[in-house]
């Protein structure tokens, strides 16, 4: 998750770990495609409503991108997204798509080449994937992308790029630009996976569209605090309406645990049909 040290991030599956054991294991399910963008199978972990076997409604879609660099399960490690998910009212069907594999643990949620385009495997195929599979609001009105650190660039980069499939984007502790696994050193795979850029190119998009854009981080996150603050003064300058906060905390697991409830609440707000 762009963290220094292996304790931290040790730290952090071990709280993840605790935080879904309060959720409802029947309604997790672990679902795999064949994946063309990636030339690979691309698994995801689903978590259905409470409700979702004993009706007939459709549902809306959070899409919640996980850290890098990671392992290949680090999509089964957000449980406790899943735990505030249902602290809200539970509107909503959850997917966690898998951001890494064994021999490929920081791509970045980009596209590269072919056969490991990320942007292209999240943003075209999963989606599909999910409304053949699920009773989905399958339109930009029901789907939000959501991503923490690594996966809140990859929530904003890929919500820019595909604005026509996303109504709500949100970055938790994230960054704007595509960076090594340290978070520190930054890397040019052009103007269309920087966010900064893809911002001048889609603004009139965004206002039209009325996407629901909103970000948030520690005021103790030394590497990401002056991007989020420059990315707030590029919103407000470009009139575009967002949502943007600074709390007290670091990169950590406690401040994005302590926000779930809040932030999966504004996301559920702008879904049609998520109450």
């Amino acid at each position: 998750m762009k963290r220094a040290g292996i304790l931290l991030l040790a730290g952090t599956l071990v709280a993840a770990a605790v935080a879904a054991a309060g959720r409802d294991q029947s309604r997790v399910q672990d679902v795999q495609f064949w994946s063309k963008a990636l030339d690979g199978v691309l698994h995801y972990e689903v978590y259905l409503p409470a409700d979702y076997n004993s009706g007939s409604r459709s549902y809306p879609v959070i899409y919640f991108l996980h850290g890098l660099p990671s392992g290949a399960t680090a999509y089964q490690q957000v449980g406790f997204v899943e735990t505030a998910l249902d602290q809200t009212g539970d509107g909503a069907i959850f997917v966690a798509p898998q951001g890494a594999r064994y021999n490929e643990p920081d791509p970045e949620y980009v596209d590269h080449r072919q056969g490991d385009k990320w942007e292209t495997a999240i943003a075209s195929e999963l989606t599909a994937d999910v409304d053949d599979r699920y009773r989905t609001i399958a339109s930009r009105a029901g789907r939000a992308i959501v991503g923490v650190s690594a996966g809140g660039f990859g929530a904003m980069h890929i919500g820019m790029a595909h604005l026509s499939e996303y109504g709500v984007i949100e970055s938790w502790s994230g960054y704007f630009h595509p960076t090594d696994p340290t978070g520190t050193v930054a890397l040019d795979y052009g103007a269309q996976n920087n966010v900064h850029r893809q911002l001048q190119a889609t603004r009139a998009t965004i206002k039209k569209l009325h996407t629901t854009i909103a970000f948030y981080v520690g005021d103790g996150d030394s590497r990401f605090l002056a991007e989020n603050r420059q990315l707030n003064g590029e919103l407000t300058q470009a009139g575009i309406p967002h949502t943007f906060r600074i709390y007290s905390g670091g990169h950590e697991q406690r401040l994005w645990s302590q926000e779930a409830p809040a932030w999966l609440t504004i996301a559920l707000t702008h879904l049609a049909s998520a109450r």
